[in-house]
C-alpha cells in the first residue's frame, strides 16, 4: 500500500524562491497495482518517484510506504525500506567493470547475502529476464534493451514487492521498448506492484492499467485510451 495525504514538495531555483512541483496531492495505490504516471517533462512525475523511496522528503503531508512514514521514519531506517523496492532508471547505472552477473549479485551482496545462494538467485532472475546466456558479458557489450533487462533482474533480485520504474524504456525503440513493458506486465501478474514514470503515451495505449497524468501540480486519474501522442 502506497499513500500520499495531502503531499507538496518543490525546489529551490538559483534566485532563492522554492519553485512548487507538487501542492496538496493525495493518492493510494493499492498492493498489486500497476500504475502509470504520465506528464510532460518537469511535471513532477520523477519527484514522485523520489518520494516513494524517501531520497526527498516532502514540504507538507505525509508519504506512506507499507508501514514506513515520512514523518516518523529514521534515516536508519530508509535502507530497509529500499530493501522492499525495486528502482528501474532510465540511464541504466550499470557497473561498467562488472559483468552481468556481478552486476545483479552486487545488490544481493549489499544486503548481507552470500555464498551459493547468492549464484542461485542470481541465475535465476536472470533467466526470468531472459538473459542467462549474457551472463559472463559486460554493460558495454550488451544492447539497450539486452542492459535494461539487466536493471529489472537488479531490482527483483531482493524480492521486492514495489518496483518503481522512472522512464525506463525512455532511450530505446518501440519494439524494444514493448518487450520490456512486457516483463514490467509479466512482473505486476506475479504480484509485484509497478509505478512507472513515462511520457510514452503509445505504450500506455498498448498495455493500459491505471493511469495518473501529473500535471499543474496536482495528479488527475485519466484513461489510457485518451492519451495521445
Amino acid at each position: 500500500m502506497i499513500e500520499l495525504q495531502q503531499v507538496s514538495i518543490g525546489f529551490d531555483t538559483p534566485d532563492g524562491r522554492r519553485r512548487p512541483v507538487l501542492e496538496n496531492v493525495s493518492l493510494h495505490i493499492e498492493r498489486g497495482e500497476l500504475v502509470y504516471l504520465v506528464g510532460p517533462t518537469g511535471s513532477g512525475k520523477s519527484s514522485l518517484l523520489r518520494l516513494l523511496y524517501m531520497e526527498n522528503r516532502p514540504d507538507h503531508g505525509v508519504v506512506q510506504v507499507a508501514d514506513m512514514r515520512s514523518d516518523t521514519i529514521k534515516p536508519s531506517e530508509i535502507p530497509y525500506l529500499r530493501r522492499s523496492l525495486g528502482v528501474v532508471f532510465q540511464d541504466f547505472q550499470l557497473l561498467p567493470d562488472r559483468s552481468v552477473f556481478d552486476n545483479v549479485a552486487f545488490a544481493q551482496y549489499v544486503t548481507g547475502h552470500n555464498g551459493k545462494a547468492v549464484k542461485s538467485k542470481v541465475l535465476h532472475v536472470l533467466s526470468r529476464v531472459g538473459l542467462s546466456h549474457k551472463r559472463r558479458q559486460y554493460p558495454h557489450q550488451l544492447s539497450g534493451g539486452e542492459q535494461q533487462r539487466v536493471v529489472i533482474a537488479r531490482a527483483i533480485v531482493n524480492d521486492p514487492w514495489i518496483i518503481l520504474a522512472d522512464e525506463p524504456t525512455g532511450n530505446l525503440d518501440p519494439t524494444v521498448a514493448d518487450e520490456i513493458q512486457r516483463l514490467l506486465v509479466g512482473l505486476h501478474r506475479s504480484g509485484m506492484t509497478v509505478v512507472m514514470a513515462t511520457h510514452d503515451y503509445r505504450l500506455v495505449r498498448n498495455f493500459p492499467s491505471r493511469t495518473l497524468a501529473v500535471m499543474n501540480r496536482q495528479i488527475v486519474e485519466v484513461d489510457p485510451r485518451s492519451l495521445k501522442s
